[in-house]
């Protein structure tokens, strides 16, 4: 589990303050990262109406490395990747950053955790997403934003702790590793994508809608998460399927003051390795 030491940063804003700095000389860069499974139609969707001045980030092609053997479906993109799409977007060590989605904020935490693990200061999750703008009645942009072009941010990795195959399969003997999966995928009822149904031996369900209040796209408050990870001991690791919504979980167990480590691979990586055990049922 290797990370250099985070100072702990707030992770989610709302939407009032977002309208107000973005007003300010000085705006937070504005990212719209609109991505579901079995939905390719994020860039259309932006384009029909977002943030003023945001740009569209590509979750499979920019948040994403080339896939290769055994790094399951979304692995981590390279520093230099991931650097020059932050310039592009136009993301200065000054500005902040404002990550937004549709959906509660499942796929904008890919990039809040990837900026930050790459040593981007100041990465904030729009609270509600883009329901919470239009639900607050501000206006919204068309078309697609061109930003200027940064130069001087230069990212270097490792900011948050990730883990190996090895290490997610050690860690539930030393502390906590939670499957973020919904619970069907989790007990192996179904497996739509992945090699194997199942999940790690000794992970613990914690699915990530968890995170969210019923009925709204809003991250529970501090202290309903708290409870909600009460029982989480020892150093805490995360996997989903991918390593995407991972990251969601780690943002609410953040927002609750617990660190937590992504295993970037997850079950994709996981379940592809026929070395690998996989239990079944809703135990660990």
């Amino acid at each position: 589990m290797a990370a250099t030491v985070a100072v702990r940063e707030p992770v989610l804003i709302g939407a009032a303050e977002v309208y107000r700095r973005v007003a300010e000389p000085e705006p937070p860069v504005l990212l719209d990262v609109r991505w579901a499974l079995g939905d390719p139609h994020g860039a259309e969707h932006y384009r029909a109406g977002h943030l003023p001045g945001a740009v569209y980030v590509d979750l499979d092609t920019e948040l994403s490395g080339p896939h290769s053997p055994g790094a399951g479906r979304h692995p981590l993109p390279s520093v230099g990747q991931l650097q020059e799409a932050a310039r592009r977007w136009g993301i200065t060590a000054e500005r902040g950053v404002v990550v937004y989605d549709n959906t509660g904020g499942l796929a904008a935490a890919r990039a809040w955790w990837l900026l930050r693990w790459a040593g981007v200061p100041g990465v904030r999750i729009l609270d509600g997403g883009l329901a919470a703008w239009r639900a607050a009645g501000y206006a919204e942009g068309t078309g697609e934003a061109r930003p200027q072009p940064a130069s001087d941010i230069v990212l270097d990795g490792g900011h948050l702790p990730t883990l190996t195959a090895d290490e997610a399969a050690a860690l539930p003997a030393a502390g906590t590793l939670l499957d973020a999966r919904a619970a069907e995928r989790y007990r192996g009822d179904v497996e739509p994508i992945d090699p194997r149904a199942g999940h790690i031996p000794g992970a613990v369900s914690a699915p990530t809608g968890g995170n969210l209040q019923d009925g709204v796209p809003l991250f529970k408050t501090a202290e309903q998460l708290r409870e909600r990870f009460a029982g989480v001991t020892g150093p805490v690791g995360v996997y989903c399927g991918s390593g995407v919504t991972a990251a969601h979980e780690i943002a609410a167990l953040a927002v609750a003051g617990i660190d937590a480590a992504l295993y970037p691979g997850s079950w994709s990586a996981w379940s592809a390795d026929p070395e690998r055990p996989a239990a079944t049922g809703d135990q660990p």
